[in-house]
């Protein structure tokens, strides 16, 4: 008596396609320079390349925002333009450009591009509301920023006789909270230091 095995056909794996799939939905998400339930902005560079950048994280979905070009840091801009853009404001509004390069230098680290936890913008941050005040239409241009910056500078040295040092604590911690003398923020203080420390560097080079 012979006895037949039937071999029964194979069925596929079915969680095969499910692991996979899970395995290539984690590897985008580590490997990808967005995050899930990131926002993707979008722009195109001037010669024309298509570029993506990631957003503030959001569990909603949001549409695509098409962003104009700015310069990412300052290997965009050559050192001789921004120099160019820093003495013609300092011509513009009498204020020492190596005190317009200290406070850039200390604000933004000459990028073009840099924003602060709190909203401020561009090489010398300026925030959002000051920027409309001193009708800065692209704080992320560099010339309109330091143009706008500098105008702004120029109004504290003026509403505190010329004092570098109260002007410098206002430009950081508002004029608000500069009654006369340095208010007690640690943070104004530091960053006071680090612009005096910046500007004597660059008045030591010339």
């Amino acid at each position: 008596m012979r006895i037949e095995v039937v071999q029964k056909e194979r069925k596929p794996f079915v969680l095969f396609p499910l692991l996979a799939g899970l395995l290539l939905f984690f590897a985008l998400s580590f490997s990808s320079p967005f995050t899930a339930w990131a926002t993707v902005a979008a722009y195109i560079d001037v010669q024309g390349n298509l570029h993506y950048m990631r957003g503030k994280s959001s569990r909603t979905d949001k549409k695509i925002a098409i962003e104009r070009p700015v310069p990412r840091s300052s290997r965009d801009l050559s050192y001789q333009t921004i120099n160019a853009f820093i003495q013609a404001a300092a011509t513009e509004h009498g204020v020492d450009p190596y005190l317009i390069k200290a406070i850039i230098k200390a604000e933004s680290n000459f990028d073009p591009a840099a924003v602060s936890p709190k909203g401020a913008q561009g090489l010398m941050q300026l925030m959002p509301a000051t920027a409309r005040d001193l009708q800065v239409d692209d704080p992320f241009d560099p010339q309109e920023n330091i143009t706008g910056g500098t105008k702004y500078l120029r109004s504290l040295l003026d509403n505190y006789d010329g004092d570098v040092v109260l002007s410098l604590a206002a430009y950081n911690a508002g004029p608000g909270k500069v009654k006369g003398r340095i208010p007690n923020i640690i943070e104004t203080r530091i960053y006071i230091a680090k612009v005096l420390d910046n500007y004597q560097s660059y008045r030591n080079c010339r």
